[in-house]
């Protein structure tokens, strides 16, 4: 009697009085499916590894303010009396300053909510994948639609007074002119750059430039009452 782990499969050329074949898998051997091997490329994770390095830059460079400067901590905290100014951690500032021009449903609820609904919404909408410069199609059309949108928000931050925010808008709004005038065969590198640069890139410089001013103009200019000073007043 044979080993019932070996099995005999017998196999005929002839494939009208045969047409069926068997295949018995056992433990001792593998399913192995014959394909052509498909075009590879070769890559190196660029993206991944400039990541890398700004992290561990970065991680090297809190280590060290963490070792040259002394954290700014005040005394333990007293019920009875409240400082003033009464200052949110450092990464809230900015949402505080806000706080100050416009009304709390404004700063504390309709601004941050837009914040929340575009992450939310932006995904679902095409991307632009190629990455192309703002003006390099429908230039005409799309500057006519930047200064509507320009006008629009600068007459917003007059109106609530909001000089701090409305520098920062207006610098944007001067590179954006910038590089609307400019091309890719632009004879300065620097013009050539923004000519280059797509509308995600300027939507993302202008809120990170509004976001550094408001949280440093919130830590340094501001004193008791939330008033206005300089950082060399006591």
């Amino acid at each position: 009697m044979a080993d019932s782990k070996d099995f005999i499969a017998g196999v005929d050329s002839n494939a009208k009085k045969a047409p069926r074949r068997i295949v018995f898998i056992t433990r001792r051997t593998s399913a192995q499916v014959k394909a052509e091997t498909e075009d590879q490329i070769q890559t190196f994770p660029e993206v991944l590894f400039r990541a890398t390095v700004v992290i561990e830059v970065l991680a090297v460079l809190l280590v060290w303010i963490a070792l040259i400067f002394n954290a700014p901590l005040e005394g333990l905290a007293d019920p009875s009396h409240t400082p003033n100014p009464a200052k949110a951690p450092w990464y809230f500032l900015g949402l505080q300053e806000m706080l100050h021009y416009f009304p709390p449903v404004v700063a504390g609820v309709l601004v941050p909510g837009l914040v929340v609904m575009a992450l939310i919404v932006i995904p679902y909408f095409k991307v632009n994948i190629e990455a192309e410069g703002l003006f390099s199609k429908d230039r005409e059309g799309r500057l006519r639609i930047f200064y509507i949108v320009a006008v629009l928000l600068s007459i917003f931050l007059v109106w609530f007074h909001v000089i701090v925010a409305l520098v920062p808008t207006l610098i944007i709004v001067a590179l954006m002119i910038l590089a609307a005038q400019s091309s890719a065969q632009s004879p300065s590198g620097f013009r050539r750059y923004l000519a280059a640069r797509p509308l995600s890139y300027w939507v993302m410089t202008w809120f990170l430039f509004e976001l550094v001013v408001l949280t440093a103009v919130g830590t340094f200019f501001r004193g008791p009452g939330w008033s206005w000073i300089w950082p060399w007043q006591s």
